[in-house]
């Protein structure tokens, strides 16, 4: 629920209008239901329309640790760590797998991986990872729920995903510095045995054919 994840529901065009619907899935917080810490955030003064006064239908649904079956996809979602209840997926669908670990927590040493983590990414064709910060970055930061970009090619190796999108850039790091940072992770991808790493884009497709 952090305002990085949320704040662009407010603005979904499409689900403003009749016979829309869309479900969100979440886990839920400390504070009450997804629905109910959705409600608090969207109402004034903060936003002045409330979600049940858009069009279309607003459906949510709590998640932490369960597997589901959405269409022909299978969604499996996961605890990880970082600061405040928040989950991972991972969805299998006509033969391509996809993880999606956006905010995690690395360990202080970097030298390990929560097995609920290992399991979301356990030999995914995707794993869309957090890595947010250089190593000289992490030595301030090492508490604020991210992660190192070596960390997440260290993900990758040891959960045997085939390619590995780094993701959660850093605000200050502009598109030069985060070249920059993906020439690095494909040099330690080389010697960790990682097949392939690409940078998240806006508008980036990545397609796979079975």
């Amino acid at each position: 629920m952090h305002w990085d994840h949320v704040q662009g529901l407010p603005f979904f065009v499409p689900v403003d209008r009749p016979g829309a619907r869309l479900d969100i899935y979440g886990p839920t917080q400390d504070e009450g239901s997804l629905a109910e810490v959705f409600n608090d955030l969207m109402k004034p003064p903060y936003f002045p329309v409330r979600a049940a006064e858009l069009r279309g239908d607003i459906r949510f649904h709590d998640v932490v640790d369960e597997e589901l079956a959405i269409g022909s996809a299978k969604v499996m979602v996961r605890p990880v760590p970082h600061p405040g209840p928040t989950v991972g997926y991972r969805i299998d669908w006509e033969g391509v797998s996809v993880a999606y670990i956006s905010d995690h927590q690395a360990p202080p040493e970097q030298d390990s991986v929560a097995d609920a983590v290992l399991e979301l990414a356990d030999g995914v064709d995707l794993l869309i990872h957090d890595a947010q910060y250089r190593p000289d970055e992490w030595e301030h930061k090492a508490h604020w729920g991210h992660c190192t970009v070596d960390y997440a090619v260290f993900v990758a190796r040891e959960a045997g995903a085939r390619t590995l999108a780094l993701f959660h850039h850093d605000p200050g790091h502009d598109d030069d510095e985060v070249d920059h940072l993906l020439e690095g992770a494909r040099r330690t991808a080389g010697r960790m045995g990682v097949d392939e790493v690409i940078a998240a884009a806006e508008g980036l497709t990545v397609s796979y054919e079975r």
